[in-house]
């Protein structure tokens, strides 16, 4: 019987290695800001880069949906591990196809973040046949949910995700805003203009996409004051969303094991994404 178990836990873990092996990695080119981007440089493990590029891993058996991820960084650079690839294997056993951005950074050139996830939606868009995509989302941790959020409140036809999935997110550029990824975005002294223009929840409409937000409530990081008026921001205006507040966890805690409430987000992250798939 011990046997017996070992073996099914066995060929668990190898299914999922499987279903995420061979991924497939675009550079993204926005004409519109590419003269930036010998200029911008972030890091990703220590390690600098200055290009977009996105790693795609294709579901082996597609159930229509797909992510592109924003890892956080505070817009300094990106956590690519616990909050990029290694959800990979995870999204694809549902038959989600998913994909990390590397997005490039801001330093105050407060377009460039954003400009990147757009070009990452019409790619997906574009050759959402091969891979069997009918419904697109974003995602982010940290300030990548800053990211995911901004690209889900600012959007034309061609760029709006279906869906938004946002862990302990930055949303607000104002009193309880994560200070660092603020100033990596707007600058040092930005306008009252900008502020407002970054602060999702003042940017919510009936069109936002629909929305599943995770925070811990003694985020010590990014006050957990982001997800919840970004939740009544989309509550007030009708927008079909889900908010999960856990007790403890601080902030960070991605797709690490160490995070107490791991196996209950990944449940409810999985009965939403059903849903809305409906």
């Amino acid at each position: 019987m011990i046997m017996r178990k070992f073996f099914m836990i066995g060929a668990l873990m190898v299914s999922s290695i499987l279903s995420a092996q061979n991924p497939i990695q675009v550079k993204l080119v926005d004409e519109k800001t590419v003269d930036e981007k010998p200029m911008i440089k972030g890091w990703i493990n220590g390690d600098e880069y200055s290009e977009a590029t996105l790693t795609i891993y294709p579901a082996k058996n597609p159930n229509g949906q797909a992510i592109v991820a924003c890892p956080g960084g505070g817009y300094a650079g990106i956590a690519v591990t616990h909050e990029g690839h290694d959800m990979a294997a995870w999204f694809n056993t549902q038959g989600i196809t998913y994909a990390v951005l590397h997005y490039r950074m801001p330093y105050g050139k407060h377009e460039i973040p954003l400009s990147d996830a757009h070009q990452a939606i019409r790619y997906m868009r574009k050759n959402g046949e091969k891979w069997g995509i009918k419904q697109l989302g974003i995602m982010g941790s940290s300030a990548g949910g800053h990211l995911a959020s901004t690209a889900a409140t600012h959007f034309d036809a061609e760029t709006r995700p279906d869906f938004q999935i946002l862990f302990y997110p930055v949303v607000t550029m104002t009193d309880y805003t994560h200070q660092g990824s603020k100033d990596n975005l707007l600058g040092k002294n930005p306008s009252e203009e900008l502020v407002k223009l970054y602060s999702n929840e003042l940017q919510v409409t009936e069109q936002t996409p629909p929305a599943f937000i995770m925070h811990s409530s003694n985020d010590d990081a990014v006050p957990v004051l982001n997800s919840i008026n970004y939740y009544l921001a989309l509550c007030k205006h009708g927008v079909w969303s889900s908010m999960h507040l856990y007790p403890i966890g601080g902030h960070g805690w991605g797709y690490n094991e160490s995070f107490p409430y791991k196996a209950q987000w990944k449940d409810e992250l999985e009965k939403w994404l059903r849903e809305i798939h409906k």
